[in-house]
């Protein structure tokens, strides 16, 4: 067994050499996952916040074309998830200072009940989300990330496209 010493002049020998052991690299998010319906059923809600801030820029998309996508997007999931998405926008939008009767007020909504929106309440509560409040958007997406995959616009795809582009790169 090496003494202290014989092991301290080792390691400054093997550094002088410019022998260093390096650390594992840490995966990249896309890396850990086989899919998206992966990604979304088993990654960390900051894992997802961090892939949607980085590939959805709200600015990329004009109006006209994301709110019709997120009108279809909407009516395509079930009425208890969206019931779920239409609390979690209306749960942040609180956290902002925007009560639920404000909302329907602002944005003509049938309701200010989540439980009785109906898709095109919660379609206007995120694309107003959407538009206005970008941060809020990618919360709830973070939160209820199969909403994406009701997203069928080939810019929304596009800009989808490359978290999806890095799951495929890395999977090769």
């Amino acid at each position: 067994m090496a003494t202290s010493e014989e092991y301290k002049r080792e390691i400054m020998q093997d550094l002088s050499r410019g022998s260093v052991e390096k650390l594992p690299e840490e995966q990249p998010v896309e890396a850990k996952y086989q899919s998206f319906d992966d990604f979304a059923n088993r990654s960390t809600r900051e894992e997802r916040h961090r892939l949607f801030s980085d590939s959805l820029q709200h600015d990329r998309i004009p109006p006209a074309q994301m709110e019709p996508e997120l009108r279809k997007a909407i009516e395509q999931i079930k009425p208890n998830e969206r019931d779920d998405v239409a609390r979690e926008f209306l749960k942040h939008f609180k956290h902002i200072g925007l009560s639920d009767r404000d909302l329907e007020s602002r944005l003509v909504l049938s309701t200010h009940h989540a439980s009785k929106m109906n898709a095109d309440d919660v379609a206007k509560l995120a694309s107003f989300a959407y538009h206005s409040h970008p941060d809020i958007f990618r919360d709830v997406l973070a939160d209820k990330p199969w909403i994406v995959k009701f997203l069928s616009n080939p810019v929304v795809a596009g800009i989808l496209g490359i978290a999806a582009a890095k799951w495929l790169s890395s999977r090769r």
